[in-house]
């Protein structure tokens, strides 16, 4: 990770790199349908991390993020393309409610009787940051005509009370 990074060019360098594709990917977005744009900014950001971390160090990670960025967007417009505003409410009441939820590994599940779709999100233990700050770790699952995607993420409570993700991957 790039938090707390300091003194370090490549890291910032790398962070760069990732931050320019992904307002890359949320330019392209734009362009696109609301479904679709954000199911690529949210791909696109997963991609960017596993192909970054398969990339390893120097050049090797630069090209990983790349090649994850594309990749990632375009299975996440795919899944946006086939989710609708319902499918979205519903997947976010479900990640909002595990996030919640003091139990680590209990899953919370969502399910569109319209569209079909579905998915849950696992939270794993609370955790403290240097900071201060209470974050979890979470597994995603989404099945949309039958092809299940997993997905895993980042989210920090907010002194609001609401959780940011903070981290797609």
């Amino acid at each position: 990770m790039f938090v707390g990074a300091t003194g370090n060019t490549d890291k910032m360098g790398k962070a760069k790199s990732i931050a320019l594709l992904l307002a890359a990917s949320l330019s392209l977005s734009a362009c696109q349908g609301e479904n679709e744009g954000f199911g690529t900014l949210i791909g696109a950001g997963l991609g960017a991390f596993i192909g970054h971390e398969i990339g390893g160090h120097g050049d090797g990670a630069v090209i990983g993020t790349v090649i994850g960025t594309v990749i990632g967007g375009s299975i996440g417009g795919s899944v946006g393309r086939k989710m609708d505003r319902a499918d979205r409410l519903a997947a976010e009441q479900a990640r909002y409610a595990a996030l919640e939820n003091p139990r680590a590994g209990e899953s919370s599940y969502w399910y569109n009787p319209d569209s079909g779709n579905q998915g849950s999100y696992t939270p794993q233990p609370a955790y403290q940051t240097n900071q201060g700050q209470y974050c979890r770790e979470y597994t995603q699952n989404i099945t949309i005509g039958g092809q299940t995607e997993t997905g895993y993420g980042t989210a920090c409570r907010q002194p609001d009370g609401s959780w940011k993700i903070v981290n797609n991957g």
